[in-house]
């Protein structure tokens, strides 16, 4: 939980054990990381300018390390440099995208949610232009976009304050460009951090985390949860308009992060992080961790079972990118310790394998005083089984104060 402050280019990086040659390309993360000291009263550790870190893996080697932050305007004035070309007007959102990065259509993209743009960056991670997408884009992007690995395309919620009652779903073809826009009424202004995705539906995560001026006017993030706006599960047909939502409640809670959906012909599963709740008595509450929990909607009947698989804290899940929308057996989540700490939570020393047919779960230990980071499933080649792989986390030590990518 503290900033890097310079930018790096390693060739010269320590392999204990042997890296698979089969791992060919740029392992990239992100995440928020103050160019200028922050003031320690209002900064959210949110809202913190992006940077990029990468790996470039081949020929069983690692070939090279480098970081570095994502430009704006802003970002560019501090470093002395100028400003990335900037498609959008002036007065349009222009805060770092810190939060995730993507490849989609030849492009890599940095994204952040709640009104900015994504910005485009490259091979070498370096900032080339705030993106709308070929002139396609709206307003606003999401922080997590989910790609359909059978059509190819980027689905994304997007929300903006400035939009009021309302979310946009969009649909980014394989040319790089939104293909379809759908606004979605709501009755309040949810945090809608991710998204999920079955073969036929998108569906929208109306959790009340809302928008809350007063909140705004403190400073750091401007959201609270307000239990008694309730939670609600939205089913879009994808290619479908805000009159197609159906609708149904569940009991109040927050979601950051599912780990995947898919569906029958009567019911769709979707395995999320489920908190009971967040920034509950402050906006720099985040004294709740997640939990493995599964809703399981009948379509027919319309409602839902809410079953918690787990009693481990853990969050940040994913799956086999293959299988993402569609019935995966496994899914990767990372610890998270520290219940209580009204700070952030404190990433873990662990990450988990669960077996999402029958509940078990394998634990990874990293090792004490390690803290991991989000798991990613890299197969062993395009079409080799949804087991036979690796996965990939970063992991930082404490103690030496030093990080490693862990390739497991």
């Amino acid at each position: 939980m503290a900033p890097v402050d310079r930018e790096l280019t390693e060739f010269d990086l320590n392999v204990s054990g042997q890296l698979p040659p089969e791992l060919d390309g740029v392992y990239v993360r992100n995440g928020p990381n103050p160019v200028t000291p922050p003031d320690p009263e209002k900064y959210h550790w949110f809202t913190g300018t992006g940077m990029v870190h990468g790996l470039r893996l081949g020929d069983g080697k690692a070939q090279w390390y480098r970081n570095r932050w994502v430009r704006s305007a802003d970002v560019a004035k501090v470093l002395g440099e100028d400003a990335p070309s900037n498609p959008w007007p002036a007065d349009h959102m222009s805060f770092s995208a810190n939060t995730n990065i993507v490849a989609h259509a030849g492009q890599l993209l940095a994204c952040v949610e709640a009104g900015a743009p994504p910005v485009e960056m490259d091979q070498e991670l370096n900032t080339l232009a705030i993106s709308n997408l070929n002139g396609t884009l709206p307003y606003a992007f999401s922080a997590h976009p989910k790609r359909d690995p059978l059509s190819g395309e980027l689905h994304v919620m997007t929300y903006w304050w400035g939009w009021g009652n309302q979310v946009q779903y969009l649909v980014v073809g394989t040319d790089g460009k939104v293909r379809l826009a759908r606004d979605i009424e709501l009755p309040g202004g949810p945090m809608i951090h991710d998204i999920a995705i079955t073969e036929r539906y998108a569906l929208v995560f109306d959790l009340p985390v809302l928008f809350d001026l007063e909140a705004a006017v403190t400073g750091g993030v401007p959201f609270q949860f307000q239990r008694d706006a309730g939670a609600r599960l939205g089913v879009m047909p994808r290619n479908g308009t805000n009159d197609d939502v159906r609708w149904i409640e569940i009991d109040p809670c927050y979601v950051f992060h599912p780990v995947n959906a898919y569906e029958t012909d009567t019911h769709i599963t979707i395995d999320v992080s489920r908190q009971r709740e967040a920034f509950g008595s402050s906006n720099d509450d985040y004294a709740e961790v997640g939990r493995l929990h599964r809703w399981t909607i009948d379509l027919a009947a319309g409602t839902v079972i809410e079953e918690q698989i787990d009693d481990r804290p853990g969050d940040f899940g994913r799956v086999d990118d293959r299988l993402v929308g569609q019935r995966a057996r496994y899914g990767y989540l990372m610890a998270l310790d520290g219940e209580g700490n009204a700070e952030e939570p404190v990433y873990g020393d662990r990450l988990y394998k669960y077996d999402l047919e029958t509940g078990a779960c394998l634990e990874h230990h990293l090792g004490a005083g390690v803290r991991g980071a989000e798991p990613v499933f890299a197969p062993a080649s395009p079409d080799a089984g949804e087991d036979e792989g690796w996965i990939i986390s970063l992991a930082h030590d404490t103690a030496s104060d030093r990080s490693k990518m862990v390739i497991i």
